[in-house]
């Protein structure tokens, strides 16, 4: 008995009639008594008996069967070297059908291959993939994908999206009833070429599986495969615990209070043995999470000494059976969201100057984040903290980050998120979707493939923020290219340097390259430097700006 997937039915004859070469096509009662290659589109009769054999089939599918089956052949047989029909999309369809039909799609693909029929069009491998979907047959599936990728069949977008959703119920499948053979295979393969979510367990876990043995060896980590079983429990933190102590490695921490609470992870600040001038912050973590410690162990080996203070440390993990505890600095000045709220609380947003200094800042930290092959995935004002220098800032070393400047600043922290692009081969994209609202790049809302866009999106919405006190809202634009163009909704004060932020949030929504963007980050960076930097009055007016800032957050 022959069956057609209901799926594969509809994009099979859903528009087999859309097409017509010309207007003088005869009908098909006017077309009965010629001969089908004297027409100007001998295609068309075979299109109106296949149109009639399905709906016969429909009605009687025990007994119809094999005559459509036999009239898709014979269609087949008589056009598949016909060069009117390479690329004809009524023929694709003929052949998809008669692929389902016969069940036998993978003969039907190659005689297509071999013969160069409609190896531009996307549908013929969409097609074939969900065929082998159905079959559950997911190895294949992901090569047929990525075979039409690699010859940029049309419309290339649509098969990407096609292929991410593929991807995203892979990850499923892999969790749950995947042969291990599969699973092994499609997660190397995700990773070989195209796209991947490199925030998947599986993909994480992989990574900490090869890197295994460079990670025992780093200073301050520090493993078990026991539980944590000290005096007083992980589980019986809360977010109001005060002077209860964890015990790690020899050294005593005393909880003196929660600084943040996630999902999976709660940070307390904690004093050292019971010393106020030894400062640090306890992230503990279920389950265990060692991934963060790797990610700031790589920044240790890769940012620059003078750069690093912008981007946190770790001085130990330890990581238990049923949790991880990672112990890093704890900066007691606050996060650039707190700073922001300080100016709405007063029904106020941030001085230009402020935000353009921050700005400064953040575009810096991504330059040297990106330039050698990290990003941070989870760039938003609560994972920066503020950092400003103890004493009064000078009046110069602002443009070079010197005396008192160098200590006024940002610092990048939350590394759970983080992607090392070493371990990726080269030009990998991303499909992962962050889920932070408000924080979800162009390319995550239209289900496009993403690299450093993840950071450079998050750093709009910080802008935003800072400007007018509010999440990014996008507006899209249809170019005279054809192409769309992003910008914020909300518009630019007359009084503020409109070009530079323009230019800020034109370049970075719209940028659709996965390669490299340090270049531009560091055009952009360098047209906020030469703005401020040739006015001594806005960099005295920072000066005080900062110095209140300070103030008001109740910092001396």
């Amino acid at each position: 008995m022959v069956v057609i997937s209901r799926r594969l039915e509809q994009a099979a004859v859903g528009s087999l009639f859309r097409y017509s070469p010309t207007r003088n096509v005869q009908s098909p009662n006017s077309s009965r008594h010629l001969s089908p290659r004297s027409l100007p589109d001998p295609l068309f009769p075979w299109l109106t008996s296949i149109y009639r054999a399905l709906d016969e089939f429909r009605r009687k599918p025990e007994k119809c069967g094999d005559s459509l089956r036999v009239l898709l052949q014979n269609c087949i047989s008589n056009f598949s070297d016909d060069e009117q029909y390479r690329d004809d999309a009524r023929f694709l369809k003929i052949c998809i059908l008669y692929g389902d039909v016969t069940q036998d799609f993978k003969r039907i693909f190659e005689m297509m291959e071999a013969k160069g029929i409609c190896q531009g069009q996307s549908m013929l491998f969409e097609a074939y993939a969900a065929f082998l979907i159905a079959k559950g047959d997911l190895l294949e599936a992901n090569k047929v994908y990525r075979l039409g990728i690699s010859r940029n069949a049309e419309p290339l977008e649509r098969l990407k999206r096609m292929y991410a959703m593929f991807l995203k119920h892979v990850e499923e499948i892999i969790q749950k009833a995947a042969p291990e053979s599969q699973v092994d295979k499609i997660v190397h393969e995700r990773q070989d070429q195209y796209c991947v979510d490199p925030w998947s367990t599986s993909v994480i876990d992989s990574f900490l599986k090869k890197k295994e043995t460079c990670i025992k060896k780093y200073a301050g980590y520090h493993a078990s495969n026991k539980i944590y079983s000290g005096k007083a429990s992980l589980s019986s933190l809360q977010s109001s615990s005060r002077n209860k102590t964890l015990e790690l490695g020899g050294e005593k921490y005393q909880i003196k209070g929660c600084s943040g609470v996630g999902r999976f992870a709660q940070v307390y600040k904690a004093f050292v043995d019971n010393n106020p001038d030894d400062v640090v912050a306890l992230k503990i973590q279920r389950p265990a999470f060692p991934w963060e410690f790797y990610m700031y162990r790589l920044l240790d080996e890769r940012i620059r000494s003078e750069e690093r203070s912008s981007f946190g440390f770790a001085h130990r993990a330890h990581i238990y059976a049923d949790s991880s505890i990672l112990v890093t600095d704890y900066l007691p000045h606050g996060t650039l969201q707190d700073a922001i709220n300080s100016h709405l609380v007063t029904n106020k947003v941030m001085e230009e100057v402020l935000c353009i200094h921050y700005s400064i800042e953040m575009l810096r930290m991504l330059e040297t984040l990106h330039s050698v092959g990290i990003i941070h995935g989870d760039f938003k004002p609560d994972n920066l903290l503020v950092r400003y220098s103890r004493e009064e800032l000078s009046a110069d070393g602002f443009s070079s980050r010197t005396g008192n400047w160098a200590d006024q600043g940002l610092c990048l922290v939350d590394w759970g998120r983080g992607i090392d692009l070493g371990l990726f081969p080269a030009g990998t994209n991303f499909i992962g979707d962050c889920h932070t609202s408000g924080f979800r790049c162009v390319q995550m809302q239209e289900n496009q493939p993403w690299t450093y866009q993840v950071d450079t999106y998050g750093l709009c919405v910080i802008v935003h923020m800072m400007l007018h006190g509010s999440y990014l809202t996008l507006e899209k634009k249809a170019k005279p290219n054809g192409s769309d163009h992003y910008q914020p909704k909300k518009p630019f004060k007359r009084y503020w340097k409109v070009e530079l932020w323009s230019n800020l949030f034109s370049s970075l929504l719209n940028n659709r390259s996965n390669e490299s963007d340090v270049m531009l980050l560091q055009s952009l960076r360098k047209s906020f430097e030469d703005h401020i930097c040739n006015n001594q009055q806005m960099i005295n007016q920072l000066k005080h700006l900062l110095a209140r800032q300070k103030s008001s957050l109740g910092l001396t």
